[in-house]
């Protein structure tokens, strides 16, 4: 049989963390963040990361497991996070995973296997180099008669996609389309009943949105990145590109006013939630529960109690 576990998700702002916590308490369950900037150390405040008081006593994982410097992948969190699932499960406790980075959460249901990206470091380190040396068009060219499907997605600057590809085929002698088609062939490693959080009305959406960057710079997001940055956390590096990271530095750097970084900040988050809606209502077998005005959370689990059992989580 396989099992089961309950999933939290939706955009930015929508009250993931909460709802976990209360569900989390409410079934012996134990929740596994699948969020791909609340991995790095010190990046708290502009990840909403949960604290100590949020969690009320609920054990989370995949909190502060890379240093910000570090380059994390989708193939490393479904290790780390897989890992997680098997402890909780063991335990018999019940795996809510809550986030939304909807590609990490897939790949975690999915089991997805990354192929290479675990492989040989020093065969990705040579394509690397290759890279350098001879330039994209070269090594998309010699991609394109390996894979010439994959290759046709790819752009000579896509350097992480093309040495990936070239990877998958150089160690496994399959290319990562074929790789990638017998992948998909292959059942879930967890059947998730997945629950996503919004909000009946996009404008209240957005103004909670607005309103949670206006908390994020009262509570010190300017100092949190400073310190990231006088740390020598480059601000190139893949954590400092992350909304509210990137702009806040360039407003520490001069290339912004404060104005202009906030204000950047929150369209950008804006229109990250976009996304992440976008990506949801493409997916089947979505719950949806629909906030009105303000979050009430008697309402929430009365009417969650219905979509649990059903899904034989309670």
């Amino acid at each position: 049989m396989i099992p089961k576990i309950l999933v939290i998700t939706g955009p930015t702002a929508t009250g993931k963390t909460a709802a976990a916590v209360l569900l989390a308490k409410n079934l012996n369950g134990e929740v596994i963040s699948a969020d791909s900037m609340q991995v790095y150390r010190g990046m708290d405040i502009g990840t909403a990361k949960a604290t100590a008081e949020e969690m009320q006593g609920v054990p989370h994982y995949m909190l502060d497991v890379a240093a910000p410097a570090e380059s994390y992948s989708v193939a490393r969190y479904v290790k780390e996070a897989d890992a997680c699932v098997q402890n909780i499960l063991s335990r018999g406790k019940l795996p809510i995973v809550a986030g939304g980075t909807g590609l990490y959460i897939d790949s975690l249901v999915l089991g997805r296997d990354f192929g290479a990206e675990n492989g040989d470091p020093a065969l990705r380190e040579a394509l690397y180099e290759k890279y350098e040396q001879l330039g994209g068009e070269a090594l998309l060219s010699e991609l394109s008669k390996i894979d010439p499907a994959r290759a046709a997605k790819l752009y000579p600057a896509d350097k992480k996609r093309i040495v990936r590809a070239l990877e998958v085929f150089y160690a496994t002698g399959k290319t990562i389309t074929v790789h990638d088609e017998e992948t998909k062939k292959l059942p879930p490693r967890y059947d998730a009943a997945r629950l996503a959080l919004s909000y009946a009305d996009r404008a209240v959406l957005y103004a909670r949105i607005d309103a949670r960057v206006d908390k994020m710079l009262a509570a010190g997001l300017i100092d949190e990145v400073r310190a990231l940055l006088s740390a020598g956390v480059p601000a190139s590096c893949t954590a400092m590109q992350a909304i509210g990271y990137k702009e806040t530095a360039q407003f520490l750097q001069g290339t912004l006013t404060k104005d202009e970084a906030v204000e950047t900040i929150k369209r950008e988050s804006r229109r990250y939630a976009k996304r992440q809606l976008t990506w949801l209502r493409a997916k089947p077998n979505v719950e949806w529960y629909l906030w009105n005005d303000s979050q009430n959370w008697p309402k929430f689990r009365q009417k969650t109690t219905q979509f649990l059992c059903a899904n034989g989580l309670k």
